[in-house]
């Protein structure tokens, strides 16, 4: 049999490259999604963004189903009491100094990564505990700074990364039409800060891309935006390019209207790494948009933006994930496995410290584990440690919010 003639003709040659990334992109996002994939059970209860709490209609332009709306008693507004373990000592309780105050200064509008257990193409925009689950592990802790609003939609399962561009359209859909919803039920002079993780920070890149970059009005109300494990993108070398054009990276202290993004990495990521290099890049697949070849994977160490120095620990919720995926790579990433106390929070003894470095082709968040600590394990080569990406030092991301939403109401008051 006579081998394969090549490929002469450019725009030929072209294609044929991108069918081949079409399909690594694809099993790429199919294996994130199948370790975030849940048993088959699904609950029913779906909540709207309305302050009745009445079940919810199907998602469309005019109704829209939230998980999380202020003055609810929903995932997003559990107590934020913690217990901080130190190694060799007692576990010291911290509770709020006052309680969460009832008008913060900006409001959050976070996107949930895949975690649904359901195997249709788009899942339903249920409030299943999984989802649930995943909003108070990344969400609930920004109650404290912000007014969190965060949509249920018709995420991409794992058997819908087999038609990414199909089912990403429907995924974002649904968080256009919660976004429209958002800037006309909250007051213009508001702020905002985006918040999102993986199939979330997808979702976030486009809309911050399409619906706010290009509404100037709607863009000086951007507090900022934690878009975390997705591959946010910019010009090499430089903050803005690639995803966006006018909202740049974040560069200093208390710094407002940027963005903080990265993926974390408790061990050098490999060549064929899923986060942190535009070569293996999948979410272009996904939301219509390739990177360039002047384009690289963005990293921001978040305690620059914040201000802290040393080291930083894993806060997450007391007790298990419910069941499936999730709590099974939790179960064996965590160092002892999940944590239980009888606060709502924990907060690790493990200390680690690291920054944004540039190994193997991929811009990363590489840290490592002081000395008497153990490091989070990788549970899905190629991901370093994906999961816990928010969690790592959440309390940094916390003081992000804090300080970008001082600064950007400073801003507000001089104009």
């Amino acid at each position: 049999m006579s081998s394969p003639r090549p490929l002469r003709r450019p725009f030929l040659r072209r294609l044929h490259e991108r069918g081949l990334r079409a399909v690594v992109a694809t099993g790429a996002l199919v294996l994130v999604a199948t370790a975030c994939q849940l048993d088959s059970s699904v609950a029913q209860d779906v909540v709207r963004g309305q302050e009745t709490g009445q079940d919810a209609e199907p998602m469309s332009a005019t109704t829209v189903s939230w998980l999380c709306w202020p003055g609810r008693a929903d995932p997003c507004s559990i107590p934020l009491d913690t217990t901080v373990r130190t190694r060799g000592k007692p576990d010291r309780v911290q509770t709020p100094a006052r309680p969460r105050p009832a008008k913060r200064p900006v409001d959050c509008f976070y996107v949930y990564p895949t975690v649904t257990n359901q195997w249709s193409p788009n899942a339903s925009p249920t409030a299943a505990p999984e989802v649930q689950a995943i909003a108070r592990y990344q969400a609930a802790r920004f109650s404290s700074q912000c007014r969190v609003f965060a949509p249920l939609y018709r995420q991409i399962s794992a058997t819908g990364g087999l038609l990414a561009t199909m089912t990403a359209e429907t995924a974002y859909s649904d968080i256009r039409s919660a976004w429209t919803s958002f800037l006309s039920r909250v007051d213009t002079k508001r702020g905002f800060v985006l918040i999102g993780h993986s199939q979330g920070t997808l979702m976030l890149r486009r809309l911050l891309r399409e619906e706010i970059e290009t509404r100037p009005a709607v863009r000086k109300r951007l507090v900022g935006a934690l878009l975390v494990g997705g591959n946010v993108t910019t010009r090499t070398g430089r903050t803005t390019g690639g995803d966006f054009t006018h909202v740049p990276l974040c560069t200093k202290r208390a710094q407002a209207g940027c963005v903080v993004a990265y993926s974390s990495y408790a061990t050098d990521p490999p060549w064929v790494s899923l986060f942190g290099n535009t070569r293996t890049d999948f979410s272009g697949w996904a939301l219509g948009r390739q990177p360039a070849v002047n384009e690289q994977v963005a990293c921001v160490d978040p305690a620059v933006v914040a201000g802290t120095k040393g080291a930083f620990s894993i806060v997450l919720p007391s007790g298990r994930f419910p069941g499936g995926g999730v709590q099974w790579s939790l179960s064996r990433a965590l160092p002892g496995g999940e944590p239980t106390a009888p606060t709502t929070w924990v907060r690790l003894a493990d200390k680690y410290a690291g920054t944004c470095r540039t190994v193997n082709g991929s811009n990363v968040l590489r840290y490592a584990a002081r000395p008497g600590s153990q490091a989070p394990r990788q549970v899905i080569p190629g991901t370093g440690t994906h999961l816990l990406d928010i969690n790592l030092g959440l309390d940094r991301l916390v003081r992000v919010v804090q300080l970008q939403a001082a600064t950007w109401t400073r801003q507000q008051t001089r104009r």
